[in-house]
C-alpha cells in the first residue's frame, strides 16, 4: 500500500468513525501477541512497546488485554496472586498490563480494553437467559468465540491498528477460547490484515555456554497445533541472538529469518522500544501489514531513556507496604517514582519494607537511611500500626512523606492520635468500636454487599486550596485523579484536626469529600485519597511524584 492509498484508508476510517456507514468495509489491522514457554515473559511490555513504535510512526492504535481467568475482573483478587489492580478513568478495575499500555502510549484506556474469561462468559450467559440465541445450544464455538471477536472489533473502531494481548501461556487450557477466536480472525477481516506475534524464551545455559532454541520450537509447535502460524517471533533472552541461531529458529519454526527478533533484557523497561527498533521490528510489522508510513520519531523517548540510565543523583525511598513480598503489587507506584526521578535526573532506589517489620523492630534501624517515606494503598488490618508508626517518624523527623489512599488515611489516624490527642483514633475499617473514627465508610457505600466493582472507582475532580503545597505542586486550582476506595476522611473531625494544624488542601468540588491532606510546618508532607501513580507517564511525570522526589533529593543534599 502506497502513501496515497494509506491516506485514503485513513480518511475513510475517519468517515466511518463519524457516520458509521463504512464500518464493514474499512480496512482494520490487527496484531495478536501470545506468549510461550513460561509466564511473565514480558507480553505486556512487548505490547506497550509495539504500541509506542506504531504511534511514533503516526499510526493510530487501540489495545486490548484478554485474560484467561474466570473472575469478572481482578478487583477482588488477592494482590499476591494477581499483582496490582490498575484503574482506568471510567472506573474499570483491570490487569496491571493496562498501566504499561498507558505509560508507553499515552492512551487513556477504558473498560473495553480488558476482558476476562469470566466477563466473556457472563455476557454470553446473560444473552442466553434473555433468549438472544432463540433457544439454540450455546457452545464455546461459535458463541464464546464470537463474543471475544465482538469485543476486539468494538475497540478497533476508528483506529488503524488494534493490538491484542492474549494472557497466559500457550498450552494452557484456559487460553484456548481466546486462541481459537483469534485463529478465526483472518477469515473475518482478511489475512493481509492480521499479524501473529509470538513472544518466547531462549534461555542461556551457562554450563553449556550457549543459547537453547528447543523451548521456542516446542512453544511454536504448540501454537501451530491449534491452527496459528506466527508471523514474527520475539525471543526473550539476556543477549543478542547471533544470525546463525536466528536462522535455525526460523527454519524449525517456519518463519522468515528477519522475523526472528531479539527481545533482549534491558536496564529499564522503557528501553525495550529502542531495542525493538534496532532489531527492525516496526519495519517488519508495517511491511507485513502492508502499511506505508514515515520513519518513527523516537528522539524524545531516547532522551528520556538516557536520563534514566545516566542519573546525576541517587536517593533512597522507604516504601512501607503490606504486599512488598510481590513487588508487582505496586507496579504503577514503582514506575511513578522512576518518572519522578527523571525530572531531577535522579535514580530512585526503593527500599521495600514490610509494615509488620516496623511493628516488630521499630523505626530507627529500618528508616534512618530513608531520604523519603512513602505509604501506599491497601486493605485490611494487617500491618496498619507499622504504617502509622512510620508516618509518625516522617512527621517528627521532618522526612519527606507521601501517603496514597490507605497511606493518607493512616496519616490522618497518626495526626489524630499524636497531635490532636484523640486516643484510640482509628479507621472504622480496622476497629468498628474506635472512640474516634477519623476515617469512616463513605455514606454511599453503606448497605453495599457485593465486593466486585462497587468501590468509589475512576476519575473524579478535586479542588485545591489556595497557597497549599498541593496547589504549588500541580500549578493549577483543580485536578482530576483516579480513585479506588470505600472509606473516607470523617467530616465530623474536620474542625478538631484543622485546629491542630492539619491542612485539608484538596476537596471534592461540592466540598463534601477530603481528597488531600498536608502539614504546614514540614518540608514536604502530603497524603492523597486518590492514586496519582495511575496517571504518571515517563515523558510526563506526575507532579506529586516529581515534587516528592525533589524534596527527598533536597534532604539528602542538605538543602
Amino acid at each position: 500500500m502506497n502513501k496515497i492509498s494509506f491516506a485514503v484508508v485513513k480518511i475513510l476510517g475517519y468517515i466511518s468513525h463519524r457516520v458509521g456507514h463504512f464500518s464493514d468495509i474499512i480496512i482494520r489491522k490487527f496484531i495478536f501477541v501470545s506468549g510461550g514457554v513460561v509466564s511473565s515473559v514480558g507480553k505486556g511490555i512487548t505490547v506497550a512497546s509495539i504500541g509506542r513504535l506504531l504511534k511514533s510512526r503516526g499510526i493510530s492504535i487501540s489495545i486490548i488485554k484478554l485474560d484467561p481467568y474466570i473472575n469478572v475482573d481482578p478487583g477482588t483478587m488477592n494482590p499476591y496472586q494477581h499483582g496490582e489492580v490498575f484503574v482506568t478513568d471510567d472506573g474499570a478495575e483491570t490487569d496491571l498490563d493496562l498501566g504499561h499500555y498507558e505509560r508507553f502510549t499515552s492512551l487513556s484506556l477504558t473498560k473495553e480494553s480488558n476482558y476476562t474469561t469470566g466477563r466473556i462468559y457472563h455476557s454470553v450467559i446473560t444473552k442466553e437467559r434473555r433468549g438472544d440465541y432463540l433457544g439454540g445450544t450455546v457452545q464455546v464455538v461459535p458463541h464464546v468465540t464470537d463474543e471475544i471477536k465482538q469485543a476486539i472489533m468494538r475497540i478497533s473502531k476508528g483506529v488503524d491498528v488494534t493490538i491484542v494481548e492474549i494472557g497466559g501461556t500457550v498450552g494452557d487450557i484456559e487460553s484456548l477460547p481466546f486462541l481459537e477466536a483469534i485463529r478465526q480472525m483472518p477469515y473475518d477481516v482478511g489475512r493481509d490484515n492480521v499479524l501473529y506475534v509470538h513472544l518466547t524464551l531462549v534461555p542461556y545455559i551457562g554450563a553449556a555456554g550457549e543459547l537453547k532454541t528447543k523451548p521456542t520450537q516446542h512453544s511454536v509447535n504448540k501454537l501451530r497445533e491449534i491452527g496459528i502460524q506466527p508471523h514474527i517471533l520475539l525471543c526473550r533472552t539476556d543477549r543478542y541472538i547471533p544470525p546463525e541461531l536466528k536462522g535455525k529458529i526460523a527454519m524449525f519454526c517456519n518463519v522468515d529469518k528477519d522475523a526472528v527478533i531479539t527481545a533482549k533484557d534491558v536496564e529499564t523497561i522503557y528501553e525495550v522500544p529502542i531495542v525493538f527498533r534496532k532489531e527492525g521490528l516496526d519495519e517488519l510489522i508495517v511491511r507485513q501489514l502492508h502499511m506505508d508510513t514515515g520513519q518513527p520519531n523516537l528522539r524524545e523517548w531516547d532522551a528520556m531513556v538516557q536520563k534514566i540510565k545516566r542519573p546525576k543523583h541517587e536517593i533512597s525511598v522507604a516504601l512501607v507496604g503490606k504486599y512488598v513480598g510481590l513487588k508487582e503489587c505496586y507496579k504503577s507506584l514503582g514506575e511513578a517514582l522512576v518518572h519522578g526521578g527523571i525530572d531531577h535526573e535522579t535514580k530512585v532506589n526503593i527500599n521495600w519494607i514490610e509494615s509488620e517489620d516496623i511493628e516488630r523492630q521499630g523505626t530507627e534501624r529500618i528508616l534512618r537511611e530513608a531520604d523519603g517515606i512513602l505509604i501506599p494503598g491497601g486493605f485490611g488490618t494487617r500491618g496498619i500500626e507499622g504504617k502509622v508508626t512510620a508516618i509518625r517518624y516522617a512527621r517528627e523527623r521532618q522526612v519527606p512523606f507521601l501517603g496514597l489512599c490507605l497511606g493518607m488515611q493512616c496519616a490522618a489516624i497518626e495526626f489524630a492520635r499524636n497531635v490532636a490527642g484523640l486516643a484510640g483514633a482509628n479507621s472504622a475499617e480496622f476497629d468498628e468500636h474506635t472512640p474516634h473514627p477519623v476515617i469512616n465508610l463513605m455514606p454511599d457505600q453503606q448497605g453495599v454487599s457485593d465486593k466486585g466493582g462497587t468501590m468509589r472507582l475512576g476519575s473524579y475532580l478535586c479542588k485545591l486550596g489556595e497557597g497549599t503545597l498541593a496547589q504549588k505542586m500541580y500549578g493549577v486550582s483543580e485536578v482530576r485523579e483516579r480513585h479506588r476506595h470505600r472509606y473516607e476522611f470523617n467530616n465530623a473531625y474536620r474542625e478538631q484536626l484543622t485546629a491542630k494544624g492539619l491542612v485539608l488542601s484538596g476537596v471534592s468540588p461540592d466540598g463534601r469529600l477530603v481528597e488531600i491532606i498536608e502539614l504546614k510546618d514540614h518540608p514536604w508532607f502530603l497524603g492523597t485519597q486518590f492514586h496519582p501513580e495511575y496517571s504518571s507517564r515517563p515523558h510526563r511525570p506526575h507532579p506529586l511524584f516529581s515534587g516528592f522526589v525533589g524534596a527527598a533529593l533536597r534532604k539528602k543534599l542538605g538543602h
